[in-house]
């Protein structure tokens, strides 16, 4: 075959792989392959593609070249973190599964959380549909580290001092540690007086809403560790909300500023040390395709309070089914809640802006002026970490997709008290 025949088929072929064009590889050899992707560098390495000279390389003007750096960057980004989060909901939703009588080997996060939700429409199937089900969910919080992000941005600009990019979060979603006075919510490293609202547990002198085992008194009347639906005076085992004189566990919120022995969430009267934010971060300027690498990046290390759930059941026709339900539940539904509720608007909006930003690179490889020989070779350079963007963007989807489906079904015809949804 003719040296620029063969250059055309490979181009066509390998682009056609992502872009959706007819034609196919059919005629191409695996030698033929090796030789046009020969001089790639790692493409299943940040590192190596990051040390790699596109430009150089391919004869290309330097903004184009950097455009495909941090575009195939954001690719391999995305494929970790879209790993990350399936192994994450087959760790959640396989246990679940097993524990209400579908126990299997999952091999994604999509098949584990499927059987889940099967095997809560049996269990509850047992359970009756006239039992009264009701959810007490504390929702988790997920938060973005502002230094990785500034680390991140540093590095693929190019122009920004690594670890010093300003980045800024959004008014009143700023979380980290603070050495003097926390003025907002304090979520504690250990059990700790609360001078303001306590959510999470109560050691004693409690005044509020419990969703766990009071002790003490339920609206006036003695209770020992039993289901409260009133005021609960004395302890609260979970779910609490309300005033603690004696040890909180869970989270703080601050009724004036003062020392926080956790993380502030809000405002510190000095600088916060390993900041984090919950809402919109908002980096530096940055070019489309390193912005989407970093959030990528940021997504895949997010760190996430546990969800809490208090599960009751009353009228059930099974007891003990109820009972395996209630233990399931409280047991592996965090996890789920950690992609359902505190991952989900990350995790999808980060998902479309790399598929977005891969499709612009995919345009700009296809419209090169170069020789049909370096079109062919940059086509095979990039054409697998692209498609396993894609693969990676629509795995983030239907595994957020499918958590929510596990919640929906564990609080379906529940009365949550929670905002898990």
């Amino acid at each position: 075959m003719p040296s620029r025949l063969l250059t055309s088929v490979l181009l066509g072929g390998i682009v056609g792989v992502f872009v959706g064009s007819s034609c196919d590889l059919a005629t191409a050899t695996p030698g033929d392959l090796a030789s046009a992707a020969a001089g790639c560098p790692d493409t299943s390495s940040v590192a190596a593609i990051a040390s790699f000279d596109w430009a150089k390389e391919f004869k290309l003007e330097a903004k184009i070249g950097g455009q495909i750096k941090a575009g195939l960057e954001a690719a391999l980004e995305l494929k970790g973190f879209a790993a990350k989060l399936d192994a994450d909901l087959v760790g959640a939703c396989g246990p679940l599964a097993a524990d209400l009588g579908k126990p299997g080997e999952y091999k994604s996060g999509s098949e584990a959380c499927k059987a889940a939700v099967a095997a809560i429409g049996d269990i509850r199937g047992k359970i009756g549909g006239d039992a009264k089900l009701v959810l007490d969910v504390v929702p988790p919080r997920c938060s973005a580290s502002l230094d990785v992000m500034a680390d991140c941005v540093g590095k693929c600009e190019g122009t920004l001092d690594p670890g010093k990019a300003e980045v800024k979060c959004e008014p009143g979603k700023l979380a980290g540690t603070c050495d003097a006075e926390c003025k907002g919510t304090c979520t504690l490293d250990a059990a700790a007086t609360c001078e303001g609202t306590c959510q999470g547990s109560c050691s004693a002198n409690f005044s509020g809403k419990c969703g766990g085992g009071c002790t003490g008194k339920c609206d006036g009347k003695a209770m020992k560790g039993g289901e409260c639906r009133g005021k609960c005076e004395g302890s609260c085992s979970a779910s609490a909300e309300g005033k603690c004189g004696g040890s909180c566990e869970g989270s703080c919120e601050m009724r004036a500023a003062a020392k926080c022995g956790g993380t502030c969430r809000g405002e510190c009267s000095v600088e916060m040390k390993a900041p984090k934010c919950e809402g919109k971060i908002d980096p530096p300027k940055a070019s489309a395709e390193c912005k989407a690498r970093c959030d990528a990046k940021v997504s895949a290390e997010l760190q996430c309070t546990p969800a809490r759930v208090v599960v009751r059941i009353d009228g059930a026709l099974d007891a003990q089914a109820a009972a395996k339900y209630k233990a399931a539940l409280e047991k592996h539904l965090p996890a789920v809640l950690q992609v359902a509720v505190g991952m989900k608007d990350q995790a999808l909006q980060v998902a479309g802006n790399v598929k977005t930003v891969v499709e612009g690179v995919q345009k700009t490889v296809v419209s090169l002026k170069s020789s049909p020989e370096v079109g062919a070779r940059l086509a095979a350079c990039v054409a697998a970490p692209f498609k396993a963007a894609f693969d990676a963007a629509a795995s983030v989807k239907a595994n957020v997709d499918v958590s929510i489906e596990v919640q929906a079904s564990a609080s379906a015809s529940a009365s949550a008290k929670g905002s898990a949804g």
